[in-house]
């Protein structure tokens, strides 16, 4: 096994950044929307994809996913976001096995009350924080990055045999 170089200062501080935000970030966003609306970043993250999703509609597995969840987790957030009327979950008409979630009207208008609220968190705890010029150059970074990894994890994935 060869060895590797160790991290120069300025790419350890990196490193070290970046890794307090993940620890951070979705717990800070989680605390200004439960102060603001009552709702956790992982239901905004929910109501969100569902209202960009085809139809306003998407497997659990597919939400999952996209929320970072393990299935089971998505799955009782979608049945306790029903109970809520903010979303309604019936079987695939695909292939009958799997689960999908719909955003509902309720869903929508929650969805949007809290948009505003989401807004100004991400401006006061990341945006406001980037230099206007380094903006554009960080986005396209940090996307490549995030690319990179959801390659590795589609790859790497196992299939599912069991119904969502």
């Amino acid at each position: 096994m060869s060895q590797l170089a160790p991290l120069t200062p300025t790419e350890e501080m990196l490193w070290r950044a970046v890794m307090r935000l993940m620890l951070t970030l979705h717990r800070a966003l989680d605390d200004d929307l439960l102060r603001a609306r009552g709702m956790t970043a992982n239901e905004y993250t929910v109501l969100m994809n569902l209202s960009e999703a085809p139809d306003r509609q998407l497997r659990i597995t597919e939400l999952a996913d996209a929320a970072a969840l393990s299935v089971s987790r998505m799955s009782r957030l979608i049945d306790d976001l029903q109970s809520r009327n903010l979303v309604a979950k019936r079987r695939s008409e695909d292939d009958g096995r799997g689960n999908v979630a719909s955003l509902t009207r309720q869903g929508i208008a929650r969805l949007e009350a809290a948009y505003p609220d989401h807004l100004a968190s991400a401006r006061r705890l990341v945006l406001d924080h980037v230099d206007p010029g380094d903006l554009a150059r960080v986005a396209r970074t940090l996307e490549v990055i995030a690319n990179q990894l959801d390659e590795r994890a589609a790859g790497e994935r196992p299939r599912r045999h069991a119904a969502d």
